[in-house]
This record gives C-alpha cells, sequence and structure tokens, in this order.
C-alpha cells in the first residue's frame, strides 16, 4: 500500500510539471488573483480569513507547483479560495478535475515505474517504538494448546468423579453402622 502511495505521489509531481506547462495552473490563479484584486482584498486578509499562509495563496495565483506537496491540497486551496471570492468554485473545480483526469490518464506505464524505482531508492524506514521489526518469538503451536486444554478439563472431570464416588461410599459406611446400631 506504501508503494502504491509513493507512485501516486510521483505520478502527481510528473503531473505538476506538464500542468505548469499547458497555463491551467497560470490561468487558474490569475483569474482568482483578479477577482481578489477587484473586490480590494489583500492577500494578507484573504489567508487569514482562509486559515492558511499567504505565500499558499500567492503560490496559487502564480500557478507555482512546488509550494504545493499533493495535488488534493491544491485542489482544496483552489476550492477554498475560489468559494470566499464568490467564483463558481464547483465550475472551477471541475475544469482543474478534467485537466487532472485527461492529464493521469494519459500517464505512461514507464514514467510511472521510472517513479516507483526512484522512490523506492530513496524511501527511508521510519524508526519507532511502533514500527521497530520485533524478533520472532518462539511460539507453540495451537495443537499443543487445545491438547492442554482437553488434558486439564479431563484432569477436573476425573477429581469431581472420585469426590462423588468418595462422597458416597462414605454415605454407605454412615448407613452400614446406622443399621448395625439398630439391629443391636
Amino acid at each position: 500500500m506504501f508503494v502504491a502511495q509513493v507512485v501516486q505521489n510521483m505520478a502527481y509531481k510528473v503531473f505538476f510539471l506538464l500542468l505548469i506547462k499547458d497555463g491551467i495552473m497560470k490561468e487558474i490563479g490569475e483569474r482568482l488573483k483578479e477577482t481578489r484584486e477587484n473586490m480590494g482584498i489583500s492577500v494578507e486578509e484573504a489567508a487569514e480569513d482562509l486559515k492558511i499562509r499567504p505565500a499558499q495563496l500567492e503560490n496559487i495565483e502564480d500557478g507555482n507547483k512546488e509550494a504545493f506537496k499533493d495535488v488534493f491540497y491544491l485542489k482544496f486551496f483552489i476550492r477554498d479560495y475560489a468559494k470566499y471570492l464568490g467564483l463558481d468554485y464547483e465550475a472551477l473545480t471541475e475544469e482543474f478535475n478534467e485537466y487532472l483526469f485527461d492529464y493521469t490518464s494519459k500517464l505512461s506505464l514507464d514514467d510511472i515505474k521510472k517513479a516507483s524505482q526512484q522512490t523506492k531508492k530513496t524511501v527511508k524506514k521510519i524508526k519507532s517504538p511502533y514500527t521497530l521489526e520485533r524478533k520472532q518469538q518462539r511460539t507453540i503451536p495451537p495443537a499443543l494448546i487445545y491438547l492442554l486444554i482437553v488434558l486439564v478439563i479431563s484432569i477436573i472431570i476425573y477429581c469431581i468423579i472420585l469426590i462423588a464416588t468418595d462422597k458416597k461410599g462414605e454415605e454407605d459406611d454412615i448407613i452400614k453402622v446406622d443399621t448395625m446400631e439398630e439391629k443391636k
């Protein structure tokens, strides 16, 4: 699963390279910037209202792909920014989604394999108490556990039967003693 995420992220990075060349990001950014300026809103004010950094808004407006770690962050920033400015955010997001779909459906398998190989070389394992590989412990086979359970149950049943027969024998002795006394 982790490798699939890495491959997907690499595919999106390749996508971003071509996204900037095609100018879709610049076009969306210019539309957002023009609307913001026409409304008289500063970048800092918009960033504060949207609870994101002003640099991120500037990067969206400039079409700078380097500032965004993942395409989904960018998509949601564009959507929220367009909604904030009163633009048709659904249409803007749909335009971005269509371009994203068109591009990603054209990615070749060779590009994905190359990206996967590059990331395999650079992936580092995180070491923490929760992700450490533990030494294999010696385990008791399940058959042996079941055998022990049956043995313990058998011993308990045997002890119950033994105790019950001893009490019955004592009762018989008491009855015999009582009957002997009565006969005298």
